[in-house]
């Protein structure tokens, strides 16, 4: 697919430029041959008025620059004399002949392929004249500009094909890099939804087999029960995600005092952080003010608690600091001390189903919280990363805030 999307791009890109440099090179061609005429028939047109006053080339003037030589003819159409130093024009019989193919065509302007002679035909009736003028250097002029289109183009062609090819591995890298990250998804989705599934079904099927007692009966319902909530909590995050992925950046634009949300967020988990002997230090500035969801908002911080619950140690400590952050931006981190995470953990800490320690692959955490944390923080035009030093692991959210001038306007 990639492969196939890479040869696509540089189809179209090689036909723009092929295109492009068609037009060029025939815009090129064209109006220097239209010049090369048009200067070679201006030369006539002046030799037409005085034919036979320019006796030497020395004294053509500056119109004169192609050999030509002009022809006198009689009422009758007989040549009556010949001018011009460049040609032999003792040749009567040639000379007839070229009269009779420029009397032959209706226009007075031509050009004689066969002789290689551009001819200008005045038909005044006291003094009907014809001026020939030689065209080999027109065309060999052409005729070297073709060359020199065709090697500058055949260059150019090969240059922008090998800039094609390099341009387009660098175009579907983040196609590439999304499709895995997709086809990673995919794989990761249906490993957490197999294993809830297989204990539902060996549950169900144990169901089905009568010499087991009521007690054991109602474990195995039990077990199904814990399992079909377990799905059911999965699927809400994954749908959770699909939203937040396809909300827009600014979907909503509401004044939300995020410090009445954090520390409503703080109060409802305190409990929690008592009940696993946890000591909770909350920091939070007032009247910091952003722009945004406030739902989507208070999940971002219940993640950061959740999260610090789980991964803190035995009797650690958990900090809670809002604050300003330079003019009008704040700044959430949520730390706690426990098992620090590798730095080579860290870029990868918000990837989809992504946990740092596998071994808690089986505390009711599916590696999803922080992805959604992440989305939600996008979402609101903020950045959220993570940090881990001297045995504390912290996690960083940064809005942008509604400054108290802005706000008191409003």
């Amino acid at each position: 697919m990639i492969r196939r999307l890479r040869f696509k791009f540089v189809l179209v890109n090689m036909g723009i430029v092929t295109l492009m440099l068609c037009v060029i090179f025939g815009l090129v061609f064209y109006f220097t041959s239209a010049n090369l005429e048009r200067e070679s028939i201006r030369m006539m047109e002046s030799i037409a008025e005085q034919p036979f006053q320019l006796s030497a080339p020395s004294e053509m003037g500056e119109d004169v620059r192609l050999p030509f030589f002009a022809l006198q003819l009689g009422p009758r159409g007989e040549l009556v004399a010949t001018g011009g130093g460049y040609y032999d024009l003792s040749d009567d019989a040639f000379l007839h002949r070229l009269i009779d193919a420029a009397y032959a065509s209706p226009r007075n302007l031509g050009v004689l392929e066969e002789y290689n002679l551009r001819y200008y035909r005045t038909d005044s009736p006291l003094r009907p004249c014809l001026v020939f003028a030689d065209i080999s250097s027109e065309q060999a002029t052409l005729d070297g500009l073709i060359r020199t289109c065709l090697l500058i183009g055949g260059c150019s062609f090969l240059s922008f094909l090998w800039i094609s090819v390099l341009l387009s591995r660098w175009a579907v890298r983040p196609v590439d890099a999304a499709r895995e990250r997709q086809r990673q998804f995919v794989a990761s989705a249906s490993h957490e939804l197999k294993t809830p599934l297989t204990v539902i079904l060996t549950n169900a099927e144990l169901l089905q087999d009568p010499t087991y007692s009521p007690e054991r009966r109602s474990v195995f319902l039990s077990n199904i029960l814990t399992m079909s909530r377990q799905m059911r909590h999965l699927i809400e995050q994954l749908l959770e995600l699909a939203r937040a992925d396809a909300a827009a950046p600014q979907a909503a634009r509401l004044p939300v005092d995020f410090s009445a949300l954090v520390s409503r967020s703080v109060l409802s988990f305190e409990p929690v952080f008592f009940e696993r002997g946890l000591t909770l230090i909350p920091q939070v500035d007032e009247r910091i003010q952003v722009l945004g969801e406030a739902a989507p908002l208070e999940q971002v911080v219940n993640v950061l608690l959740d999260n610090a619950q789980k991964y803190a140690r035995e009797h650690g400590r958990v900090w809670v600091r809002l604050q300003m952050h330079g003019r009008d931006r704040c700044l959430l981190s949520v730390s706690n001390e426990g098992d620090p995470i590798p730095p080579e953990d860290l870029p990868h800490i918000f990837e989809r189903f992504y946990r740092a320690d596998p071994a808690r692959s089986r505390d009711g955490s599916f590696g999803l919280g922080l992805s959604i944390a992440k989305a939600m923080v996008v979402r609101h035009q903020g950045k959220i990363w993570a940090e881990s030093s001297q045995g504390v692991n912290r996690f960083l959210v940064e809005l942008p805030r509604i400054k108290s001038t802005s706000l008191s306007q409003e």
